[in-house]
């Protein structure tokens, strides 16, 4: 597959026309498999993508980078055992970070245009337990993380991108091209990873245990954003 990249970049530099491709998405993670037995809750967040995509050939080479949480526990604690009077806000947060190598079987131009798409990468996922000012002005004091691990994930999907605002060709060497909606589902399969989730975290006796899952980390994502061509 790299070969396969590789040749294609070199075939687009002597292309009359190129363009890139970036956009942002609503990023919704669905647990699959034995990830989902563990993990019975969507996780929500964002993605970013950019990528080589020339109109003169039906393909995307890019990366992409996307971020969900799927679970957020709050309470509310004394400062420390010697300052019992000060309390702070305690916030542990279950994330899970995407980052991929896409390619995209797509058409470059016209106002309706579906593709089937391709992805290679790995899944990180952490638990950090942060403490903050009482009443949530969003100042950290401090922060530590819980738990994390990275497991290699591939996978593929489909989806469909629709023209809502294009420039006039003769002004498309200035930058911004189009602004286009698009519309995405991809399963990714994920190697073995273990994590935290919600209510994984307990204190005992002034100690901290941790009851840690260990399961694949198949994940369904669908995504809506807006892509721009430029």
């Amino acid at each position: 597959m790299f070969s396969l990249f590789l040749a294609m970049i070199a075939s687009t530099e002597t292309a009359l026309s190129q363009s890139f491709l970036a956009g942002g998405n609503l990023f919704i993670g669905v647990p699959q498999g034995e990830f989902k037995e563990n993990v019975d809750r969507a996780g929500i967040g964002g993605a970013a993508f950019v990528g080589l995509a020339p109109r003169t050939y039906a393909y995307l080479l890019g990366i992409e980078f996307g971020f969900m949480n799927y679970g957020t526990e709050h309470r509310r604690e004394p400062f420390s055992t010697t300052v019992p009077d000060v309390t702070v806000d305690v916030e542990t947060q279950n994330n899970f970070v995407t980052g991929h190598l896409i390619l995209r079987l797509q058409p470059n131009t016209g106002l309706l245009r579906p593709y089937l798409e391709g992805a290679v990468g790995g899944n990180y996922l952490f638990t950090k337990t942060s403490i903050e000012n009482e009443g949530g002005d969003g100042e950290e004091i401090a922060s530590s993380t819980n738990l994390d691990d990275f497991a290699f994930s591939y996978g593929g999907g489909g989806g469909v991108q629709v023209v809502v605002f294009r420039r006039s060709e003769e002004d498309f060497d200035t930058g911004f091209q189009e602004a286009l909606i698009d519309l995405r589902v991809r399963y990714l399969a994920g190697a073995q990873a273990e994590y935290l989730k919600e209510g994984s975290i307990r204190r005992e006796a002034g100690r901290v245990v941790y009851d840690i899952k260990k399961s694949t980390t198949d994940l369904l994502s669908i995504q809506v954003g807006i892509a721009i061509r430029f």
